[in-house]
């Protein structure tokens, strides 16, 4: 008996379950049947500025980068500044101590010793001279050869001796130039880098050498950014166009430059054609650029101000046609209409509307 009722139980149970499934599954299709209602966000046209941009990497760097040399070879025997340092027009840098060659010594002290002996017989035969040009024994014209050949001879020696201490020392003791054992700056700014050390031979600046470099200075008051451009944005820019420059060694600063060159030749990077291009670059006082400095230069190519715009994802471009959703209804359900509109100038993201919108409007967005 109790068998017979517990079987029975399982039996509406199953029957309970195969009559839940069914009806679960005739639910599922009649949802699933049903059409998607597809809510979207509703945009109102604003005004804005538009402006597209270009890109150009490079760095910033003193206009004006100056390499001292030296002017006699020697070796370096002081060093007065070093890098980082601020320097006049005329002040000294580095001393350099001579090293002379012994053939060219060997020469100068020669002529020297063989100018001594000159002077000192023709010195003798003038003092000889004069005494009997005194007495009325010799004529005075030959008394003015006589003198003649004397300070001739003196001059000899002195030229002589001039170039022995060139030579030996590097200036001569009676001249009015200054010592090119003294390095100094050509131009007022900072020293860059100094690449010798005490006791580095160098080698003087000539025909045939382009010497040693003892110290770059710059003039850090005045910057520029040299940077590339991109073949295909090359022929909307040109010079006086204005640039904002950001420095991403100084937070991200941005500063102001204005564009002055433009290269009439590109060079292939990388498989693309760059065009070089400089702009000066305006240095507030509360600031200091770094010489190398990598920097982004943006460049506006066109710009619109106080236009009409929307977002360019809510335009549909059909051909050579633009069109919106205009909303015409938003309840109980959201009906758009195909509305066709001009456009002008985009940034990728927002685009000017030149004619068939009014601020009023309301046109559909995306999805929610």
């Amino acid at each position: 008996m109790k068998n017979r009722i517990w079987k029975k139980i399982m039996r509406i149970i199953l029957l309970v379950l195969v009559g839940g499934a069914v009806i679960g599954t005739f639910y599922f299709l009649w949802k699933k049947a049903q059409p998607v209602i597809t809510v979207y966000e509703i945009v109102t046209p604003a005004r804005d500025t538009v402006a597209t941009k270009t890109v150009a990497t490079g760095n910033v760097e003193p206009r004006y980068e100056v390499l001292i040399k030296p002017q006699i070879s020697g070796i370096i025997s002081e060093l007065l500044k070093e890098a980082g340092q601020m320097v006049k027009e005329g002040e000294i840098i580095a001393r350099i101590k001579v090293i002379p060659e012994m053939v060219q010594l060997n020469s100068a002290e020669s002529r020297v010793n063989v100018s001594e002996i000159s002077l000192k017989q023709v010195e003798e035969t003038f003092k000889r001279d004069e005494a009997l040009f005194k007495q009325g024994i010799v004529a005075r014209e030959d008394f003015e050869v006589s003198q003649a050949n004397y300070l001739r001879a003196k001059e000899e020696r002195d030229n002589a001796q001039s170039a022995l201490e060139i030579i030996r020392d590097g200036i001569a003791r009676n001249s009015k130039v200054a010592s090119t054992t003294q390095i100094r700056s050509t131009i007022t700014g900072m020293i860059l880098d100094v690449p010798v050390k005490v006791g580095n031979s160098v080698i003087q600046s000539n025909n045939f050498n382009d010497g040693t470099t003892i110290a770059t200075v710059a003039d850090m008051n005045d910057m520029i950014f040299r940077g590339n451009v991109d073949e295909t944005e090359i022929g909307r820019i040109n010079e006086g166009m204005p640039i904002k420059l950001t420095v991403g060694a100084m937070e991200s600063r941005v500063f102001d430059a204005m564009l002055e060159y433009v290269s009439p030749k590109g060079v292939e990077k990388n498989g693309a054609i760059q065009f070089e291009i400089k702009a000066a670059v305006t240095i507030p006082e509360d600031a200091f650029i770094r010489a190398g400095y990598s920097a982004n230069a943006e460049i506006v190519l066109k710009r619109a101000e106080d236009v009409l715009t929307v977002p360019e994802s809510t335009v549909e471009f059909q051909g050579d046609s633009v069109f919106v959703q205009l909303l015409k209804q938003e309840k109980p359900e959201q009906l758009f209409e195909k509305h066709p509109i001009k456009v002008g100038l985009s940034d990728g993201i927002k685009i000017e509307v030149k004619e068939g919108l009014t601020e009023s409007d309301r046109i559909r967005g995306a999805a929610k």
